[in-house]
């Protein structure tokens, strides 16, 4: 492991998010219709993780250095276990009953069973491989493997090979070897065969400092964690099943050095359920590539319990999702950091019970595509930057949410006169399909649409609406629609640089309904098939003009492709609606019945 670069990773965190973090804190005023301190603040947290992430991809551990992992069979020590003792051929390892202790670096081949004993790791300094070849430890007082003293262990399952471990059935409280796979050392499970672990007692795999591994497939179960490494964890390939935690399932918790506590899936695949956290990093997490299928909680059908943590994947700074396959199912957030999230080009499907990711900071979506299929709410972050990428959401409550603990500002206009937060909601790019019972798109600050496509299928009850921005909220790119309610409707400020226009129905239309958007000359600028019975429509593109006159028709067709009901094109139907529809600065008209206004 290059701890420099790790270190360096922190320092970027330490200096640039929460340096973001203080920006938006210092602000105890806002103006407004005017760009407010969350916009610097969004800035420095997109900066922040993008440039973690760039050094993060590179921090693959190599804790194991090249041929810890190799052998001259010549030089193996192999030890028999024969149920209640064991026999060995070499000088460095002593029995004593079911105790066989390991005392020099060396090579040391395990087969056969121990049914009540523990094989005990003691050499100071040493690098030790335990080949386990058909190796069944069980064990009624402790770990069935202990490595007390080591530099490093590497476990290597013979190809082909079935091994099993368990261990006491509890620990005393104060006990310092507590899992039934213990390592004080660096510890490297790699090979083809295959590892089952029970920890009956507390974890069931356990490193003290870092773990990797590298290859193999170990299934585990464990009354507390699973697999934990407190240093770091980093899974590098094999296939890896945590089948029941009852505490989280993998963990990385050294909270007190800044180059620890980070948890780093590389490949392999991965599949956890746990009653507590699925992934939780101290400090940060990582998942570059690899398959990776989470449950935590009970799943997104459990309510939340207020006294346990049951997230999907949770970082105390930085939660970066860069590549792989990522399933979630959890009782509370799917995704979740106490700082900052980026999405950067995994493929992730979330369900959960709360927010389906959310951020203190920054949550940064750059690249990727993420389907939440059901959650409370769906983003959810102080600063919300989707620059890439493809979302789609389905939320009972908020679909996207620019929001935090305080919104500290004036009382703004816009947004029910609602005070203006250090929040800001900014879409640059790529695609945004929100289906919301709550807000759509909802931002307790600032928001700026500049390019992308963003299709809110919003509330049907006026409680909400959406869109539903508290400041200044403009839009000078890209494509909106958003189809909800009216008795909360929001739309962009006058001064956006992209006409826009905002349609309030006389009543309003069903599920199902197809609807053109139709300018003065009758072209079809936009065709969009309500999901829900709406009320109000607002569509915004770089084909409308500030002051124009347009209507709303309905009854025609929609054909090609469509993204979150805005179809690729449609044929215009028969029926204009009567409408009250403001054309960007233009004032209010009623539009119905034939052309004109």
């Amino acid at each position: 492991m290059t701890m420099k670069i790790r270190k360096k990773v922190a320092t970027v965190l330490a200096s640039l998010v929460f340096a973001g973090a203080a920006l938006t804190g210092c602000s105890t005023e806002s103006t407004p219709n005017t760009t407010t301190p969350a916009t610097a603040a969004a800035v420095a947290d997109v900066s922040a993780v993008q440039d973690a992430a760039a050094v993060l991809a590179g921090n693959q551990a190599d804790h194991a250095a090249d041929g810890d992992a190799t052998w001259e069979e010549s030089e193996v020590v192999d030890i028999k276990l024969t149920g209640d003792s064991a026999t060995a051929t070499g000088d460095a390892v002593t029995i004593d009953g079911g105790t066989v202790t390991i005392t020099a670096s060396g090579t040391y081949r395990l087969t056969g069973a121990l049914t009540d004993g523990q094989i005990v790791v003691n050499a100071p300094d040493g690098t030790v491989r335990l080949i386990l070849a058909g190796a069944d430890v069980s064990s009624s007082s402790s770990a069935a493997i202990a490595a007390t003293e080591a530099d490093k262990v590497i476990v290597i399952l013979a190809d082909g090979s079935r091994n099993t471990l368990r261990d006491a059935g509890s620990y005393a409280d104060d006990a310092d070897v507590n899992a039934a796979l213990y390592s004080a050392a660096d510890l490297t499970i790699t090979g083809e065969g295959a590892l089952t672990v029970h920890g009956r007692g507390n974890d069931a795999i356990a490193s003290t400092d870092g773990l990797v591994i590298a290859s193999g497939a170990v299934t585990v179960d464990a009354a507390d964690d699973g697999i934990r490494g407190k240093n770091y964890l980093v899974v590098d390939g094999g296939a890896i099943t945590v089948t029941q935690a009852g505490g989280d399932g993998l963990k990385s918790d050294n909270t007190e050095d800044a180059d620890a506590g980070y948890i780093s899936i590389i490949g392999g695949t991965v599949a956890v359920t746990a009653a507590g956290d699925g992934l939780d990093a101290a400090t940060d997490l990582l998942v570059t590539g690899g398959e990776l299928t989470v449950a935590s909680g009970g799943g997104s059908g459990v309510t939340p319990d207020e006294e346990t943590s049951a997230k999907g994947l949770k970082s105390g700074m930085i939660t970066v999702l860069e590549g792989g396959a990522i399933s979630v199912d959890s009782s509370d957030d799917a995704v979740h950091s106490d700082a900052a999230v980026h999405l950067n080009g995994a493929s992730s499907t979330l369900a959960s019970g709360d927010d389906a990711v959310h951020a203190e900071g920054a949550l940064v979506i750059d690249e990727g595509t993420t389907k939440i299929t059901s959650s409370v709410e769906g983003l959810e972050g102080a600063d919300i930057a989707v620059n890439g990428g493809q979302v789609s959401l389905v939320s009972s409550d908020d679909g996207v949410n620019a929001a935090g603990g305080t919104t500290d500002g004036a009382a703004s206009g816009r947004g029910g006169g609602q005070q203006v937060g250090d929040y800001s909601a900014v879409i640059t790019g790529g695609t945004l399909v929100i289906d919301a019972g709550g807000d759509g798109f909802d931002s307790n600050g600032t928001a700026t649409i500049s390019g992308g496509t963003v299709v809110v299928n919003g509330p049907t009850e006026n409680g909400n609406g959406a869109l539903d921005v508290n400041g200044n909220f403009t839009i000078s790119g890209g494509t909106l629609v958003a189809a909800g309610s009216a008795g909360m409707a929001v739309a962009p400020g006058a001064d956006s640089a992209q006409g826009w226009l905002s349609a309030t129905l006389d009543s309003a239309v069903a599920a199902g309904t197809t609807l053109q958007v139709v300018d003065s000359g009758g072209k079809v600028l936009a065709t969009f098939v309500t999901s829900k019975s709406i009320q109000n429509l607002v569509f915004s593109s770089s084909g409308l003009e500030k002051g124009a006159e347009y209507k709303i028709y309905a009854g025609g067709t929609s054909s090609g492709s469509s993204t979150g009901g805005l179809a690729a094109s449609g044929t215009l139907g028969s029926a204009a609606l009567t409408a009250t529809v403001t054309a960007g600065e233009a004032p209010a008209g009623r539009f119905g019945g034939g052309p004109g206004r």
